[in-house]
């Protein structure tokens, strides 16, 4: 079929689309550490079905400790320092705000990459991040008192919302080191990304049930497995994210080229100005659209250089 891959990416553009519409309503109704450890307890259930059907086994296989252990700090600092983030900034400014700051990811994965990897920074990865930036800044900042320019939303949720990106950044880079020492030949090369999840799941789960003990007790959690509204949220909210939105990322780079896949793919804080206006009410200005527009541009310029 022609445009296969083309068509794919869009729909993981849309996927991510519903995850962050339902994320930013579960967490606003479960409160953030329950929604992450119900989420990532039920990506673990979903990927170990997976290997059941694809292995025979219920558990993950291929990976060396090596591998394991790169995915489980990867989990640490994707999972529950970022995710943590980013759902404490859909509460704060909303999924469409959060999205949008979500585009500096492939910025903090490539300096991540320079320092840690020895990749090198081409002229269009720098042209790249300054177009992102300035994406963000025509929607966020605005004008204050005597001219000055002022920061149009809540700062903790604009801090929260930069850390969530730095964090998926730096686990994408590490999630990458982690698959490398993966065995060859040892599962077939579309599960070692399922694979590598499961390990990072792992960590999300441990990590997020010891801040939700910490913090609040279980207490919170039993309520919400008595929530079927906030389970139904939670279960799709995993369908859409890390299980189907990831399975279809990696169909998609098999029918079109990595770098139309990604920027296909990175349309979300364009998709989700208009539901976000219909389901939360957030108002819509040109500033906004017009500064995802160059966020997106951005964020593509990185996989063509």
């Amino acid at each position: 079929m022609t445009y296969l891959g083309e068509l794919i990416s869009i729909g993981v553009a849309f996927s991510w689309t519903a995850t962050a519409l339902l994320s930013e309503y579960g967490s606003k109704r479960l409160g953030n550490l329950t929604l992450n450890v119900l989420r990532l307890s039920l990506a673990m259930l979903f990927s170990m079905l997976l290997f059941w059907a694809v292995l025979g086994s219920p558990l993950p296989a291929g990976g060396t400790p090596e591998a394991y252990g790169w995915m489980l700090l990867s989990g640490l600092v994707g999972y529950v320092v970022g995710d943590f983030c980013l759902f404490q900034c859909y509460i704060i400014i909303g999924s469409r705000y959060g999205q949008l700051f979500m585009t500096l990811a492939p910025l903090a994965a490539a300096l991540t990459a320079w320092v840690s990897l020895g990749q090198q920074m081409t002229a269009m990865s720098i042209v790249a991040m300054l177009l992102t930036l300035l994406g963000i800044a025509i929607s966020v900042l605005g004008r204050g008192e005597h001219h000055r320019v002022s920061l149009k939303l809540p700062l903790n949720g604009v801090l929260f919302a930069v850390g969530a990106a730095v964090c998926q950044g730096v686990g994408l880079v590490l999630s990458k080191i982690g698959m490398d020492h993966y065995e060859a030949e040892a599962i077939p090369d579309w599960l070692v990304p399922f694979s590598a999840n499961f390990f990072r799941c792992v960590a999300g789960v441990a990590g997020f049930t010891l801040l939700l003990y910490v913090r609040e007790g279980f207490s919170p959690l039993r309520e919400a497995l008595a929530d079927r509204k906030g389970m139904t949220v939670a279960t799709a909210t995993t369908i859409f994210g890390p299980f189907v939105g990831v399975g279809f990322s990696l169909m998609a780079v098999q029918y079109t080229s990595a770098g139309i896949a990604s920027t296909l793919m990175a349309l979300t804080p364009i998709i989700i100005i208009l539901p976000s206006w219909w389901l939360f009410r957030q108002p819509i200005t040109w500033k906004a659209v017009v500064g995802a527009v160059i966020s997106c541009i951005g964020v593509s310029l990185f996989f063509m250089g």
